[in-house]
């Protein structure tokens, strides 16, 4: 809902809209808490503008996650080894008794009935 940064240097705390990218003394708050902030004695509270509504993930976001997701699982750490198999399966490869449809190394997993 909105992220907290405190401003040392200034005794402020700023709450404001969700922020993209982390950064050190930056915390994102729910809704619940972003309202019920208190901060301590001498300090001030800096409320910025926030949206009126939370924005929601696109299609965009989704397509990042999944090749960002791809991406990583398609590389090996740099320096080193692949990990040894304890199985003869596939690390990427579905539970036992894990049902779903596979696209890649994603898999979608079906609603328990």
């Amino acid at each position: 809902m909105a992220t907290l940064t405190y401003v040392y240097a200034d005794s402020t705390a700023v709450l404001g809209p969700l922020a993209t990218f982390a950064e050190p003394h930056c915390y994102d708050l729910c809704e619940q808490h972003a309202d019920s902030l208190t901060v301590p004695r001498g300090w001030e509270v800096l409320r910025l503008a926030m949206p009126s509504t939370p924005q929601q993930p696109g299609p965009d976001d989704l397509l990042a996650l999944a090749n960002a997701v791809r991406d990583a699982a398609a590389l090996p750490a740099q320096g080193q080894q692949p990990p040894a198999q304890r199985a003869s399966h596939s690390a990427l490869e579905a539970p036992a008794g894990a049902e779903g449809t596979r696209r890649g190394h994603l898999r979608v997993l079906r609603e328990p009935s």
